[in-house]
């Protein structure tokens, strides 16, 4: 058995962020000169041994690696039994960052690379057996070379056969993401609640703001009962037997409102995205067939990830460019503080 390095052998530049499962930093490694991510996992308050949490992310990384998934690169430990990292491929921005930060947002050609990198990504995790469980913009990393990597697997687990897994967590994706069945209580989901974050993130893309900012899981049902209209049991075959339908009073029936909501969207797009936001879980297109849908090969058609700008990276400390400061590029207090916060010469 190989033993793990020393955290050491790398030096740490600055923060990134804080998560629920660990913090995130940039650092050197001292014998190659690569810049990467290290991230610090969450073990002080545990009692028992080494946390699931951990185990699942990094099994998920190893078993799912692909040019759209953030690489793993080793396990290194500290002085103690808690300080045990993960080292990652250091990538410039999040998507969530991103789309804050962009005077304008991206081209339609574009929106079509990064979403056919997240199925391809999605694919690959699900081909082999791992639910990421946590999809959203904030963890999808993209380099200043047009591609993206799926990122943070915390929530991430293996899911049995047949797909429908049970005695499964409903404390899970975060909530602006979260599939209907999963805020319903249904005992059992799958790969299908991925499915629905990627709609979300999707629709994200295209409107450049989160497509349900509910303040908590009520109003997120009442916000997407709205735009899709509530659901039957002809749109979700036993819905009315899912353990919350009950408490719930449902609106009266109402078309969904997917062509007020996308104006600028091509009947292929709208299509694609009310496959991957269909109340059905059973129904719900899956990340193989998304892959092959016709939105893909309509004008205009995806642009080469060389292609694509670049941006100053607020993970490396970069300062923001003139491009940001241009007349046309509206200015943010929170932009300039996420700038600002690790440059080396402020």
């Amino acid at each position: 058995m190989v033993p793990s390095r020393s955290v050491y052998c790398y030096e740490r530049l600055n923060q990134i962020e804080e998560g629920t499962y660990g913090v995130v930093f940039r650092a050197k490694d001292k014998q190659t000169g690569d810049i990467v991510a290290l991230k610090k996992l969450k073990l002080e308050e545990e009692k028992n041994g080494f946390p699931i949490t951990s185990l699942r992310e990094i099994n998920a990384l190893i078993a799912c690696r692909h040019e759209n998934v953030v690489g793993i690169r080793e396990v290194v430990v500290g002085d103690t039994l808690t300080q045990v990292f993960i080292v990652m491929d250091f990538i410039e921005h999040d998507l969530k960052s991103l789309l804050t930060l962009m005077p304008s947002p991206f081209l339609q050609s574009e929106i079509k690379t990064l979403m056919l990198q997240l199925l391809s990504a999605v694919k690959h995790c699900h081909a082999n057996w791992i639910l990421h469980r946590d999809l959203k913009t904030s963890n999808l990393l993209m380099n200043n070379r047009g591609t993206i990597m799926v990122a943070d697997f915390g929530l991430a687990r293996r899911y049995g056969d047949p797909v429908g897994v049970g005695g499964m967590t409903q404390l899970v994706v975060t909530l602006w993401y979260r599939a209907p069945e999963i805020l319903l209580g249904a005992e059992k989901y799958s790969t299908a609640v991925d499915m629905w974050s990627v709609g979300c993130i999707f629709a994200e893309l295209l409107l450049k703001e989160p497509l349900f900012q509910a303040k908590n899981e009520l109003e997120l049902i009442s916000m997407i009962f709205k735009l899709l209209g509530p659901p039957t049991n002809n749109s979700w075959p036993g819905y009315s037997s899912l353990p919350l339908t009950k408490t719930i009073n449902l609106p009266s029936p109402q078309p969904h409102q997917f062509r007020q909501k996308f104006q600028y969207m091509t009947a292929a797009g709208i299509d694609l995205l009310m496959s991957l936001l269909t109340y059905d879980p059973d129904q719900r297109i899956s990340a193989e067939e998304a892959l092959d849908h016709p939105y893909f090969t309509e004008s205009p058609l995806p642009k080469h990830p060389d292609l694509f700008g670049s941006f100053p990276s607020a993970a490396a400390g970069e300062k923001k460019r003139k491009v940001f400061d241009s007349p046309s590029a509206p200015t943010r207090a929170a932009d300039h503080k996420l700038f600002t916060e690790f440059d080396p010469d402020m």
